[in-house]
């Protein structure tokens, strides 16, 4: 996102990315985690598989804060809500109560500061809301919804996951992701990058010029 919630630090969405994502161990571990379950779900079908349709839109909501479109597709272009739907029907399934009760949380203290559920917000209550949550103290936040800084933090994660991992999971649409942070995609023919692609004596061409998954 243009700036990172809860830190005055102007950042460009390609360094936000970066730097919270390719550079962190976790999320690279998370990123590449095998998914089988969500892969087979995110082919069948983009309909919600978890989440009821104001859930749905409460997440795509946020989503869009996380990562915001810019001049650059953004979360929502890159439909990360349907990542976080398929993986938590799936293999993330433990974090399903967590996603629940936060979503609970999120619209309780949204209509208890301003009388609206949280899609329905202007994007800067939006994030004053996030950055509430990031710093664990929000108004109107029901104590059963749980710890606000640990639904954030989940719901961050999974964003930038979904927005930078494979297609076949059901986010990263149209490759987004890795168009934002110059990521060609995978090499996808035997033998990996040629010695002169390696070198830079040949050019890479990005997977999304050739129309594989």
């Amino acid at each position: 996102m243009a700036k990172e919630i809860g830190n005055s630090t102007e950042l460009s969405r390609r360094q936000f990315v970066a730097q919270s994502a390719i550079y962190g161990g976790t999320f690279l571990a998370m990123i590449n985690l095998p998914r089988p379950l969500a892969v087979a779900a995110s082919h069948e079908s983009d309909s919600p598989v978890t989440f009821n349709p104001d859930q749905w839109r409460t997440v795509e909501a946020i989503t869009g804060r996380i990562i915001p479109a810019d001049h650059e597709p953004g979360a929502i272009e890159a439909n990360c809500v349907n990542f976080i739907d398929k993986a938590l029907a799936h293999e993330d399934a433990s974090q399903k109560p967590q996603y629940n009760s936060g979503l609970q949380g999120v619209n309780a203290a949204s209509q208890a500061q301003y009388g609206k559920a949280f899609a329905d917000l202007d994007e800067s209550d939006q994030d004053t809301l996030l950055a509430a949550m990031e710093s664990g103290s929000v108004e109107g936040w029901p104590e059963a919804a749980g710890a606000a800084d640990a639904f954030f933090e989940t719901i961050r994660a999974h964003t930038i996951i979904g927005f930078l991992a494979d297609p076949k999971y059901g986010g990263n649409q149209d490759y987004a992701g890795w168009k934002v942070i110059g990521y060609p995609g995978p090499s996808h023919h035997s033998g990996g990058y040629t010695p002169e692609q390696q070198v830079g004596d040949a050019p890479i061409h990005p997977i999304w010029e050739h129309g594989e998954h």
